[in-house]
């Protein structure tokens, strides 16, 4: 078989200083094909990884937090993806036009990012991005921006009168039986501890600038979760326990592509030297997050990748390289001999 090689791949990693340690999880339908863990929780803690683990799970965030309450929403008949700021929000007649479908596909023309957190902080700075002017107009680029998904944030709030955070614990978390998948989790007992800031190191809050000044909840980044979390999640997608299937169906059926980028609504597609490898077609779909987080879906087989670290506890820029390196190998063994 070829678990040993998938073992051989993920503990070089750990072996060239990527991330202290790792949890895999390969899935097919509903069925757990593997799993294994790698090292330790952090660089300073010989804990070894478990699979209740909890990671910080970044941009990830963006999917299983963020995609799925617009999909959810979507289904209830509470909004459409042609809806658009102006029908919320007063912003810049530059921004009324933008559809929550620019938004899931990074085509709204919005920053990839915002300094902002370095003045504002809170309720704030969620207004100073929901004001911020678009760089370009719709459709012209795909522009991956954090800040799309903060304002997709902002309108599941406007929409359904309810904290973000308590959103989604009431309608995807604690309904799938996601018990170790939070913002801001209360036990820090299974955490892997992330980056530096403030001179301490994050445990327990988010690693990304704008989701920690924001308060630690926002639809770019903050949830932790723990790989069988994640394997419930994936699961309860592809077979309908969470949103009707042709609500998801729609939302990774349709791709967008300008130039050589691709997305679906909210998730990746495989685009050439992804993560995803070279084995996947652009029906397939996933995501990645910065602090050394991906899932991977082949629907056409019922295949995925789930792999959580905490690369950002060893340097938060210098082993970028190194991680997509070891993913696209990870997924082309996986994709391709199993697939």
């Amino acid at each position: 078989m070829i678990w040993n090689r998938v073992d051989e791949i993920v503990s070089c990693g750990i072996e060239k200083a990527v991330y202290p340690g790792a949890v895999v999880l390969v899935g097919k339908d509903t069925e757990v094909l593997y799993k294994n863990t790698y090292g330790f929780i952090a660089v300073d803690d010989n804990t070894p990884t478990t699979f209740e683990t909890v990671y910080d799970i970044a941009s990830m965030s963006k999917v299983v937090a963020t995609t799925s309450a617009i999909m959810i929403l979507v289904s209830r008949g509470e909004l459409s993806l042609w809806d658009t700021l102006g029908d919320f929000f007063d912003v810049p007649e530059s921004k009324k036009g933008i559809s929550i479908f620019h938004l899931l596909t990074h085509t709204s023309g919005m920053q990839p990012y915002s300094e902002a957190w370095r003045e504002l902080k809170g309720r704030e700075l969620l207004k100073s991005i929901i004001d911020l002017e678009p760089e370009t107009v719709p459709m012209e680029k795909i522009n991956y921006s954090c800040l799309n998904f903060i304002t997709l944030m902002a309108i599941v709030e406007k929409v359904t009168s309810v904290k973000f955070d308590e959103f989604c614990s009431q309608q995807i978390f604690e309904p799938l039986g996601m018990n170790s998948t939070t913002y801001l989790p209360k036990s820090l007992d299974h955490v892997a501890p992330t980056s530096e800031r403030e001179g301490k190191i994050l445990r327990g809050l988010p690693d990304d600038e704008l989701a920690y000044y924001l308060g630690g909840v926002s639809g770019n980044a903050g949830v932790f979760s723990s790989v069988e979390d994640l394997f419930k999640f994936v699961s309860s997608l592809m077979y309908a326990r969470l949103v009707p299937s042709r609500v998801f169906e729609t939302f990774i059926s349709e791709t967008v592509s300008i130039g050589e980028s691709k997305r679906h609504l909210g998730w990746m597609a495989p685009a050439r030297g992804s993560s995803a490898g070279d084995m996947l077609g652009e029906e397939a779909f996933g995501h990645t997050g910065f602090t050394g987080t991906s899932i991977w879906v082949d629907p056409l087989t019922g295949l995925f990748v789930i792999m959580l670290s905490n690369r950002t506890n060893i340097s938060r820029r210098d082993t970028i390289p190194q991680i997509q390196q070891i993913r696209r190998r990870l997924h082309n063994l996986v994709f391709g001999s199993l697939g």
